[in-house]
């Protein structure tokens, strides 16, 4: 993985070199867009190589000099962009979240919104099956790295816990559709419907299921999207004789 990412980081460096070179050979001062994708590209190395230096050496193990080097960003930038190794974790984490470093929060991006709207429960539960797939394929090993060093590091243990905050709101906003359409399978509460997702859409199970049984993610999804409408939703009348 290592040489892939450093594949990366080094055409980063390519665009960043070129694009101020091109600044300077026509004698143009560079403006606040210029600024702004500079540091959006400088933002991406950085956290392209935090992500590899992590998985090879572990959180513990990496240091902000190392991903510096890595990145060719300057330590002193570094710093500025993410304050600390920890603030380069969170962005690595809600980088891999969301799939890209668009600052548009997950609740507001169309798929999600239109899953939200979307009034054919079975259809809404595939759709947030699909989305925590896609979430959970880049997340697992990011996700293993701060469990990990949330176990000798008190900031990092804060950081988990809020990420497991934020997972378990989102997923009991699942929850929360559903009742609210009277679609959930009678007698079953919200808070427990709740409960029933946050567990079958959590990290620890994708990674049994994908990474310690082998299953691909594609056999996944459709794993998890027919045990949530099979625990969630009332059973569909099947045809007289059958």
């Amino acid at each position: 993985m290592l040489p892939q990412i450093e594949s990366s980081t080094l055409n980063l460096r390519v665009v960043v070199s070129r694009d101020v070179t091109t600044s300077v050979n026509r004698g143009r001062s560079v403006d606040g867009k210029d600024r702004q994708a500079r540091t959006r590209l400088a933002r991406a190395a950085v956290i392209e190589a935090a992500r590899a230096l992590f998985l090879e050496r572990g959180y513990a193990g990496t240091t902000i000099e190392a991903i510096s080097d890595l990145s060719d960003v300057p330590p002193a930038t570094v710093y500025r962009l993410f304050a600390s190794k920890l603030g380069i974790l969170k962005q690595l984490l809600d980088v891999s979240i969301a799939g890209d470093d668009d600052a548009v929060p997950l609740e507001d991006r169309p798929r999600v919104r239109a899953l939200v709207a979307e009034s054919d429960p079975r259809k809404q539960l595939a759709g947030f099956a699909g989305i925590c797939r896609g979430i959970m394929s880049r997340t697992e090993p990011i996700y293993r790295i701060l469990v990990s060093a949330a176990g000798s590091d008190p900031d990092a243990a804060a950081l988990l816990a809020r990420q497991t905050r934020q997972r378990q709101q989102g997923q009991g906003g699942i929850a929360g559709f559903l009742a609210r359409a009277g679609a959930l399978k009678p007698g079953l509460r919200e808070r427990d419907a709740a409960d029933i997702i946050h567990a079958l859409m959590s990290p620890e199970v994708y990674r049994l299921l994908v990474g310690d049984r082998g299953w691909h993610p594609d056999q996944y999804e459709l794993w998890l999207q027919d045990i949530l409408i099979g625990q969630l939703l009332p059973q569909e009348a099947r045809p007289t004789g059958s």
